[in-house]
């Protein structure tokens, strides 16, 4: 004669439903739609908006793309009109479709979208004539392609190197100057190693 099973105790089915509970959660959780971070505070005031993975296209006036901004954060603030961006990547195009790349660990649009600063450990490549500027702050007005530093700079050209007080790209024109108490290594004999007024990059050959 066989022997009836007993049956589950109340505690018994309490845990099995539990399982099937944590493993419907489980499956679900992937779909779940991620939610935002914090909102991001700033003593420049309450932001309207703030975007993450953000990547801004500016176009000229002839519709052509000329900068593009990539960040993991953007926020804004309305009542400056003021765009924050962390460790941005930006990407200049001249009007000859030369391309130069810009990077800092902080970076600021202004109102309107310009001009562009950069600031701590800021970055300035054009990399068909193989330079680099390294500093502290650099700007970029994208209505005129003129990129500026009024701290001190490295320009880099291997296996050439210069420092400047200043520093000045008109990306247009594909033309940079180095200004106020120039030195370096392997300058052309218009400015021989040592110390100069001014360097233009046309002399600052590899």
């Amino acid at each position: 004669m066989l022997k009836r099973l007993p049956r589950p105790s109340f505690r018994a089915w309490l845990f099995l439903l539990l399982l099937a509970l944590g493993g419907l959660i489980a499956w679900l959780d992937p779909w779940r739609e991620p939610t935002p971070g914090p909102v991001p505070t700033d003593e420049a005031g309450e932001p309207d908006y703030y975007l993450e993975q953000a990547q801004l296209t500016r176009f000229d006036v002839e519709g052509r793309a000329h900068q593009r901004l990539e960040s993991p954060r953007l926020v804004h603030t309305p009542h400056d009109d003021v765009t924050r961006a962390v460790t941005p990547l930006a990407h200049l195009i001249d009007r000859e479709g030369r391309l130069w790349v810009a990077s800092g660990k902080e970076g600021r649009l202004g109102p309107g979208g310009n001009p562009l600063t950069l600031s701590g450990d800021a970055r300035l490549l054009a990399p068909e004539e193989r330079w680099q500027l390294d500093t502290e702050t650099l700007n970029f007005d994208a209505n005129v392609g003129h990129a500026w530093s009024d701290t001190p700079a490295l320009l880099q050209q291997p296996p050439q190197r210069m420092r400047g007080e200043r520093f000045d790209a008109w990306i247009h024109d594909n033309r940079a100057r180095l200004t106020d108490n120039v030195r370096g290594h392997h300058i052309p004999e218009v400015a021989q190693p040592g110390q100069a007024d001014a360097v233009n990059l046309e002399d600052f050959t590899p």
